[in-house]
């Protein structure tokens, strides 16, 4: 049976130099790098030019990285730093209703703790967050706000320069932190041009391994330790460092700051090929998120997301995952939760309805015969099922 991974932004595969760094990290260089002895120095030299390679990706300085276990822990250390750093200034937090879970329910339990959170509502269909809608929900108050770069259902890419410049005319003390997992290595950034304060990244999602990340905090910035007990990561997360899943990062950020363009376009092209056979074989699919066609650059190279009305997701999820089709029916954050995912919600998309979408996304291995063949077997499938 043919085998077809359409899964990419839940996590990616990890490519062969990926692994060969790593392999030769776990044999050869299995000091603890906080040793002075020279196991301890090279090991300490894997984690310090791989600071170096996923710094280059961002446009950032090495010393402005801090690895971490993944995205969720880097969301959750920038919020709760930020928050607890500023509440002297103000207990008022921004974000949009879009974000993904870690982030909502980080404000959740900053809400437990007296915070006040405000959830921005996006555009209608598009899921962008309007810079004056932003700049009307600022208070004297706001002291944090967080907007992701990248939406990891529907694929929208947010104007973080307007909402950095929309927050930071009114509130210049104010943070700003994005999530830039599904960005980074993925779309073009630099954080120095973005403006913000705060971002965050993963490894699994550019081919490298699960389990480990980087929150990148501007220098000067004041923030808290994540974790308490020794002295890594310059005394900000205490804990031995994660020799291998860092090596990793670092050759996987590396191949993304040489391969980034060239991913991206053949993404789109599949992207768009796979688009253009869904609507001409499945007329009743809406695509959720920007329109690939004219608003391209403002949507995930690699990302379809439909709503099949009448069709239950998880029934079209289980009959491809039967033809060797892996996709998924909304974040994987969140696949064990029967709700509607609040992303489509807030979108606009009925509550009746938002079970009945599949998120689609290409990666770099993919070919236009994988497209096809899911375009096939999915309209197929929605005919018996309608």
């Amino acid at each position: 049976m043919r085998r077809v991974y359409a899964d990419c932004q839940a996590t990616t595969p990890l490519r062969p130099e990926v692994m060969a760094a790593m392999r030769a990290a776990l044999e050869d260089h299995w000091g603890n790098p906080s040793s002075v002895h020279a196991y301890g120095r090279a090991a300490r030299r894997l984690v310090e030019t791989a600071r170096e390679q996923v710094a280059v990706l961002i446009g950032a300085q090495p010393t402005e990285i801090f690895f971490t276990s993944g995205g969720t822990e880097a969301n959750n250390w920038a919020l709760r730093a930020a928050a607890h750093a500023s509440r002297s200034r103000g207990r008022h937090i921004i974000t949009a209703a879009t974000e993904h879970p870690s982030v909502l329910d980080t404000c959740a339990h900053l809400e437990e703790e007296g915070f006040r959170v405000t959830y921005l509502p996006v555009e209608p269909g598009t899921g962008f967050v309007r810079p004056d809608v932003l700049e009307d929900a600022l208070t004297d108050e706001t002291t944090v706000v967080s907007v992701m770069y990248v939406n990891n259902e529907v694929g929208t890419v947010q104007d973080i320069p307007a909402l950095v410049g929309a927050v930071k005319a009114r509130r210049p003390e104010a943070v700003f932190h994005t999530d830039g997992v599904q960005a980074a290595g993925i779309i073009p950034v630099d954080v120095h041009a973005l403006g913000v304060d705060l971002m965050t990244l993963s490894a699994h999602k550019i081919h490298g391994p699960k389990g480990v990340g980087a929150l990148w905090v501007r220098r000067g910035f004041p923030f808290g330790p994540l974790l308490y007990g020794g002295g890594q990561e310059r005394r900000m997360r205490a804990g031995t460092e994660n020799v291998v899943g860092i090596v990793g990062f670092g050759a996987a950020a590396a191949l993304a700051q040489l391969e980034r363009e060239a991913r991206a376009n053949h993404m789109r092209r599949l992207r768009d090929r796979f688009v253009r056979l869904v609507r001409e074989r499945i007329p009743s699919a809406r695509l959720n998120g920007p329109e690939p066609f004219t608003q391209g650059e403002r949507r995930h190279p690699g990302n379809a997301n439909f709503t099949f009305p009448g069709i239950p997701g998880e029934a079209l999820l289980m009959r491809l995952d039967m033809k060797g089709i892996a996709v998924s029916s909304g974040s994987a954050c969140s696949s064990g939760v029967v709700e509607p995912s609040h992303v489509l919600l807030a979108l606009g998309v009925p509550r009746e309805e938002a079970g009945s979408s599949l998120r689609i996304s290409f990666g770099a291995a993919n070919t236009e015969e994988d497209v096809d063949y899911v375009a096939e077997e999915l309209a197929a499938i929605a005919a018996e099922l309608s």
